[in-house]
């Protein structure tokens, strides 16, 4: 079965294929390549989780996504920078076919926010456009990285969400019932799966760090209401999960596996915190680790993508606006 986010994907590659016929004329592409971007797109409210209409721009020259509350502000209500943004498709979570969410830095903590249009095809064009201006940064910031290196980094998807159950650091207090979030090594949780902020973050780096996943809970483990436990040991502590169902267990010990099985890059042990991870942090981590080493260079604007010469196509995070190869495939993405 495809999701309805692939869904949403694959109907606009077809139809920018073969109805607009994007990847022949390259002037067709403007919406999501020029490198500046502005509308309305509905957003929800942090506080009262009403989606209200708001104007948006995109300035790849300020490497910046903006909002702004009302049609006439000349300040923006917030500043998403290019370098720590990402955007995956959230139907199910948001409520809307075309729902859209957004993660940056904000204060170092990770913000998100949630955004849709009634348009399939204006959503998928904001969605490209942050895309490919996260493509032209990370040229800038990489310029020794191949697109194939590039492309993974433009969005990711989340390796798991959904609730489980924790208590704290006492193993001693009652287990809550709290929305989790894995993204690439840190877990987050929420109160609700729409929080704009996590109420905690925690790092999981490899097992040469001390980093351990386990099938069920401590002895005498007690006040869980889910059967299904999980412990991830740490230098200094130990987390317990409960989970409701068996195969949500081995779900999340996979995702956590993942990560614990996977060596640590030498970037990611100061997200890390030293490899002390004492306690849930309140979202102290950076937005995302890589695998390249940047330089430091000042932002400036590169050239456009030409869809006929790298064409879309279809990976974990949808459709692929970036990475130069040659002539488009003449087929439709596979499923």
């Amino acid at each position: 079965m495809v999701s309805a986010s692939l869904e949403l994907l694959r109907e606009q590659w077809i139809r920018a294929k073969y109805e607009r016929q994007e990847f022949i004329y390259p002037e067709k592409q403007e919406p999501y390549s020029a490198g500046y971007r502005e509308g309305f797109l509905w957003k929800r409210g942090r506080d009262n989780g009403q989606f209200l209409s708001r104007k948006f721009v995109l300035t790849e020259r300020e490497g910046a996504l903006k909002y702004f509350n009302r049609n006439d502000a000349k300040e923006p209500k917030a500043v998403m920078k290019i370098e720590h943004l990402n955007a995956t498709f959230q139907p199910a979570k948001i409520g809307h076919p075309h729902g859209l969410q957004v993660t940056y830095l904000k204060d170092n903590s990770t913000r998100n926010i949630f955004i849709y249009h009634e348009d399939g095809k204006e959503i998928v064009d904001w969605f490209n456009a942050l895309r490919a201006a996260r493509f032209h940064y990370l040229q800038v910031a990489f310029p020794g990285a191949s697109d194939a290196d590039l492309v993974p980094k433009l969005s990711r998807n989340y390796l798991k969400e959904g609730y489980m159950e924790k208590t704290g650091p006492k193993q001693t207090e009652g287990f809550r019932k709290r929305w989790f979030t894995m993204d690439d090594r840190r877990l987050m949780y929420f109160k609700d799966p729409l929080d704009a902020f996590a109420r905690g973050e925690v790092f999981i780096g490899s097992k040469e760090s001390g980093y351990t996943v386990l099938h069920g809970f401590p002895p005498s483990t007690q006040g869980h209401h889910w059967p299904h436990g999980i412990t991830i040991v740490t230098p200094d502590r130990k987390f317990l999960f409960a989970c409701e169902t068996e195969s949500d267990q081995r779900e999340w010990v996979a995702a956590f596996q993942k990560a614990v099985d996977r060596p640590m890059l030498p970037q990611e042990y100061a997200g890390e915190g030293g490899g002390r991870p004492a306690a849930w942090k309140g979202s102290q981590l950076p937005a995302a680790v890589t695998t390249l080493d940047p330089v430091p260079l000042q932002w400036r604007r590169t050239s456009s993508i030409n869809l006929s010469e790298c064409g879309w196509r279809t990976t974990d995070t949808g459709l692929t606006v970036a990475g130069r190869r040659g002539p488009v495939d003449g087929g439709a993405p596979a499923s």
